[in-house]
C-alpha cells in the first residue's frame, strides 16, 4: 500500500512509450510519467518515488523531491491566492493547496510561511496549514535538558519565538537568548533549554555548560578591572549590549554573575557592579 505524500519505494510493472506503471499493492498501477523515467530503467527494477494527486485527483509518481512530505513542516512560498485557498510552491508541478479554513490569517502572494502538509480526510487530498498547533504537540517526554535539536522558526510571541522541534513539537526560545537576528523559516540548531512540569519545552540556541560560565566569569571580572574595577552593565542591561560585549544571551551572563557574586568577587548595585577589593561607596 503506498503512503500518499510521502517517497515510496516501488516496482516496475511495465514500460510504456509515455512512461512506467508501478506496482502500488492491491492490483493498483501508479504511473511515472516518461520524463522522470530513469535512463536504463527496467521491468522488475525498484524506483523510489514520490506519490501525490495529479490534476484529475489520480495518483501519480515523481522521481522529483518536494520541499516537504506529508506529516512535515516547511517555510513555503504563495504564489497565488483564488477563491479556494492560497497555493504554495513546493517543488512540484502541481501546487500546495492551503483552505482558508486552515489559514491563521489571510495569506498573500509573494509572502512565506511555516505550513504543516497533510492529508484531507474528506478530500484525500494533499493540503496544508498555518495553524500549526492543530497537528503537533507543544509538550513531549521524550527530550532531556542540553540535548541538541532541529529547530525551525515559525512564530513569534511577546516572550520571544516558537519553533519546531525536530519536525514534531513546538517549544519557546526566549527573547533574551537570542544574540543574533532570526528570522520566521530559519533553521537552526539548538538545545532543550529547561522542560517545564508540564512537559512544554524552553530552548536556546547556545548550551551553557559550566566551562563556559566559568569562561564567562573570567571574562567579566578582565573587563570590569579594564574598566577601572566598576561596570554600569548589570543584569539589567539590554540583552543586545550583553549580547555585543560578551558575545552570550542576558540569561548566561546573570548566571555568571551570580556565580561571581557567591564567590565574593563581585557586588552587584542597582545601576553598576563592582569588584569587592575595590569598594563600591
Amino acid at each position: 500500500m503506498v503512503e500518499l505524500g510521502k517517497l515510496n519505494t516501488l516496482t516496475v510493472l511495465k514500460r510504456l512509450d509515455f512512461g512506467i506503471y508501478l506496482d502500488g499493492g492491491d492490483g493498483e498501477e501508479i504511473l511515472l510519467p516518461r520524463r522522470y523515467v530513469p535512463e536504463g530503467c527496467s521491468v522488475g527494477d525498484e524506483l523510489e518515488v514520490f506519490i501525490y494527486l495529479d490534476s484529475e485527483d489520480l495518483l501519480i509518481a515523481t522521481t522529483e523531491t518536494p520541499k516537504a512530505e506529508v506529516g512535515e513542516c516547511a517555510y513555503l512560498n504563495v504564489i497565488e491566492v483564488n477563491r479556494i485557498g492560497a497555493f504554495l510552491d513546493w517543488g512540484l508541478p502541481k501546487d500546495l493547496l492551503v483552505p482558508f479554513g486552515e489559514q491563521q490569517k489571510p495569506m498573500q502572494v509573494g509572502q512565506s510561511y511555516v505550513v504543516y502538509l497533510y492529508v484531507d480526510q474528506a478530500s484525500e487530498r494533499i493540503a496544508a496549514s498555518t495553524k500549526l498547533d492543530k497537528f503537533l504537540a507543544d509538550t513531549s517526554p521524550y527530550y532531556k535538558v542540553q540535548q541538541q535539536v532541529d529547530l525551525l522558526i515559525c512564530g513569534r510571541t511577546d516572550l520571544g519565538y516558537r519553533a519546531v522541534v525536530d519536525g514534531g513539537t513546538i517549544g519557546l526560545l526566549f527573547k533574551s537568548d537570542v544574540l543574533t537576528p532570526i528570522t520566521m523559516g530559519q533553521k537552526v540548531k539548538g538545545y532543550i533549554k529547561h522542560i517545564r512540569e508540564d512537559k512544554k519545552l524552553d530552548l536556546c540556541l547556545q548550551l551553557v555548560t559550566r566551562q563556559a560560565l566559568d569562561a564567562l566569569s573570567e571574562q567579566i571580572l578582565a573587563f570590569i578591572e579594564k574598566e577601572g574595577g566598576q561596570s554600569s552593565l548589570t543584569e539589567k542591561s539590554p540583552p543586545d549590549v550583553i549580547a555585543k560585549q560578551f558575545g552570550v544571551s542576558k540569561s548566561s551572563y546573570k548566571k555568571a554573575l551570580g556565580k561571581l557574586y557567591k564567590k565574593r568577587l563581585i557586588v552587584i548595585e542597582k545601576t553598576h557592579i563592582a569588584l569587592v577589593d575595590t569598594g563600591t561607596k
